[in-house]
């Protein structure tokens, strides 16, 4: 890896580099490893992760390490990437697709579906790709979810975080689960550790703003489950 001028930061390829990766089940169908990428080209208002905004150095890991790690717990059955923006770090992402998909044919699973964010249209990343590694990416994805967040067009329905971003359908592998992904009910984890928020999922409306203020903090981690969020080495206890 290495640092240029203006402070941009740029991974030797296909190295990652990642803000967070844990287990869930708020993301997609099915028990899921969900991998946030560092860095956005993006500054959307109301964004539920701003401090995963800046080009610096995160966690940087091996794709077929982290593949490894995110496939541990043998009840995954999907992937999720998300961030930050995916589309800055397509090559380690398809990587790790290719590495997640062999593991897991290794160990004699079926293959683990994969949902991928993106503030891109899919119409640009096709027609004027923005990073090395875009169409390969697509290649691997079975569904996208495409738009920047707008924060006054959230309508609190589905994986998508405002109704202007769409659930596009790459494969038939997750058509089954097309409505819960587009206009199903939103569901999220919230964990208080001494001074530390963590929220993972798509908030519903209003959830982000009242559990960031201290007294609401409090009532939230009262009701939340008592969810252990680890690093993706260990995985989402439930």
């Amino acid at each position: 890896m290495k640092e240029v001028e203006r402070g941009v930061f740029l991974l030797v390829s296909p190295a990652l580099n990642v803000a967070a990766a844990a287990t869930t089940t708020v993301l997609g169908p099915g028990l899921r490893g969900v991998v946030w990428v560092q860095g956005c080209p993006f500054d959307c208002r109301g964004c539920m992760a701003p401090e995963w905004i800046p080009d610096r150095p995160a966690q940087v890991i091996d794709p077929g390490e982290l593949a490894e790690r995110l496939l541990a717990d043998p009840r995954v059955t999907g992937l999720t990437f998300s961030g930050g923006e995916p589309m800055r770090q397509a090559e380690g992402l398809a990587a790790l697709a290719a590495h997640a998909r062999a593991r897991a044919l290794a160990l004699g699973r079926p293959e683990p579906d994969i949902i991928c964010f993106t503030g891109f249209r899919l119409s640009r990343l096709r027609r004027r790709p923005p990073y090395p590694g875009v169409a390969d990416l697509l290649g691997r994805l079975d569904v996208l979810i495409d738009g920047q967040y707008v924060a006054r067009l959230d309508d609190g329905r589905g994986l998508r975080g405002s109704a202007n971003q769409t659930v596009h359908h790459l494969t038939g592998r997750l058509r089954h689960a097309a409505s819960a992904l587009a206009d199903g009910p939103r569901s999220a984890r919230v964990t208080v550790r001494g001074s530390e928020l963590t929220i993972i999922g798509v908030p519903p409306p209003g959830l982000l703003s009242s559990v960031r203020h201290p007294a609401a903090a409090d009532a939230a981690a009262a009701r939340a489950p008592r969810t252990s969020l680890h690093s993706a080495a260990r995985g989402e206890t439930t």
